[in-house]
């Protein structure tokens, strides 16, 4: 029977072999070490605070090892676990915590602020620092053999709520097979080795810190570094000292690491390729990354569908840059137009998925289930996408950013893309405001690199037709984006409109 201890799985076939490296501490911990990690945390749970198969458990910490030590005691226990975004307020937690209702709150002390006010917004049977709580509590562990719980495929090991940028966060049900699917199927749509070593400086609450590379890689006994949070220079010393082999992203963080001087200085011998995902990744910086030399290609996924959906190999993301690849073993897509129809190849259509990686929608929520999920298995992931000829698919951006102006559908993704390409501009992003005479018209929202460039219009022209190019052009010093690199549309779009009234 498929279950969710894949850390005591690979425990039990490697335990000797070095599994995480923590750069902060510079501790360094075997699959043996972690594992037997794993199963105190799982006994705490259900030995000393009694906490029920099916119980949730929520985390609030920054990256660190105890985190890994809670998700692998969650299969372990049969108990749920709930990771928290470390940048919500305590109102935002409040709501999440309301709607999970879990039994306690793990917690790391550089939380203990947000915790002070948390807690006088919801009540919860456990408050338990992991600095402080944590180890009086294992020591009551009784002295006597552990045996795991047993976990059907189906049972859930994480709630992982939606980042709400577009409404209320919702609590995607995620079972032991979908992650136990995404983690085989990973390894072996992305050949990744035993040898692999991966950085992991993205959030462990975000479904791509999580599911991407931690699961795939301890599924074959790789070698993660694990950082707390994200310094390029920090970064680049680190791929080169631990021999990374393959490094995930996103588009902001890979612009990030492009602009400091570590880019050029760091060896990039022992990587085999770089990914990015979460985001469109501007074509400028898979040129940047291909002219020092290495791979880099492009992924996809949905916290609701897994994170690894697509896979492509180091050549064919040479000949088709932008692409995310094709579908991953045993994962069907359909790409539909407005009727419901399949679109032919080459044309957009929003991309629907079906496979052992969806998840089971969405907890205590079976409208917004049964929205995205359809009778068939399919989830609709609001996403548009082409296919080409040899089946490899590309992402042009969200369905509801789609800007309908004059009755002609305009991509933000694609007028994105072209400013990127522009040597002034250092971020981009483009929505649609309500227009009298076109129903809507573009605003593009421009980061300059320097002085703020005049010819951007100009520029466009040149690139798109003339009706792609946005009616006005916004300088700010910023996006809004959430944790994991997602621009925040809707913030720009309420700022604008407030200042126009």
């Amino acid at each position: 029977m498929i279950s969710g201890d894949i850390l005591g799985e690979r425990a039990r076939l490697t335990p000797d072999r070095l599994a995480l490296v923590y750069v902060p501490t510079g501790e360094r911990f075997t699959y043996s070490e972690l594992d037997a990690r794993a199963v105190r945390v799982a006994r705490v749970w259900r030995e000393v605070l009694g906490i029920g198969k099916g119980e949730r458990f929520a985390l609030l910490a920054d990256n660190r090892p105890e985190y890994l030590d809670a998700l692998f005691a969650a299969p372990k226990s049969g108990v749920i676990l709930v990771p928290l975004g470390t940048r919500l307020t305590p109102r935002e937690l409040a709501g999440i915590l309301d709607d999970a209702r879990p039994a306690g709150l793990l917690y790391g002390a550089e939380h203990a602020g947000t915790v002070r006010a948390l807690r006088e917004l919801v009540s919860l049977d456990h408050w338990i620092s992991l600095d402080e709580d944590f180890a009086p509590l294992a020591a009551a562990v009784p002295d006597t053999p552990w045996t795991r719980e047993r976990c059907d495929p189906e049972d859930l090991w994480c709630l992982l709520y939606t980042s709400g940028t577009t409404g209320k966060p919702k609590g995607v049900m995620l079972p032991h097979r979908m992650i136990l699917w995404n983690g085989y199927n990973t390894v072996v749509g992305w050949q990744l080795r035993a040898d692999d070593v991966s950085p992991i400086f993205t959030p462990l609450y975000h479904a791509g810190g999580l599911g991407a590379f931690l699961v795939p890689i301890f599924t074959i006994g790789g070698k993660v570094v694990l950082y707390r949070g994200f310094d390029a220079a920090e970064v680049w010393r680190t791929i080169e000292d631990e021999g990374c082999t393959v490094v995930l992203g996103v588009p902001t963080i890979f612009k990030l690491l492009m602009d400091d001087p570590g880019f050029q200085a760091t060896d990039l011998s022992r990587v085999r390729w770089f990914i990015s995902g979460g985001a469109p990744l501007p074509t400028y910086l898979i040129e940047a990354y291909q002219r020092r030399g290495v791979a880099f290609k492009q992924g996809y996924g949905l916290t609701e569908v897994g994170v690894n959906c697509f896979a492509m190999t180091v050549e064919e993301s040479v000949a088709k840059p932008g692409s995310i690849g094709k579908p991953l073993m045993f994962t069907e897509t359909r790409l539909i137009g407005e009727d419901g129809a399949e679109v032919p190849a080459g044309e957009l259509g929003e991309l629907l998925l079906r496979g052992p990686h969806v998840s089971r929608g969405y907890w205590k929520n079976p409208e917004a289930t049964a929205a995205a999920l359809d009778a068939e298995g399919w989830f609709h992931t609001g996403d548009l996408a082409r296919r080409d000829a040899d089946g490899f698919h590309s992402i042009a951006g969200r369905k509801k950013d789609m800007i309908i102006s004059g009755g002609v559908n305009v991509y933000p993704a694609e007028i994105e893309g072209e400013l990127l390409q522009h040597p002034a501009v250092r971020d981009a992003a483009v929505v649609g405001i309500p227009h009298p005479t076109w129903g809507e018209v573009g605003v593009a929202f421009v980061v300059p690199g320097g002085a703020p460039p005049d010819d951007l219009g100009g520029f466009l022209e040149s690139r798109l037709a003339k009706y792609k190019v946005p009616r006005e052009f916004v300088f700010v010093d910023a996006l809004p984006r959430t944790p994991y690199g997602k621009v925040v549309k809707g913030e720009l779009r309420e700022k604008y409109l407030e200042r126009k009234t």
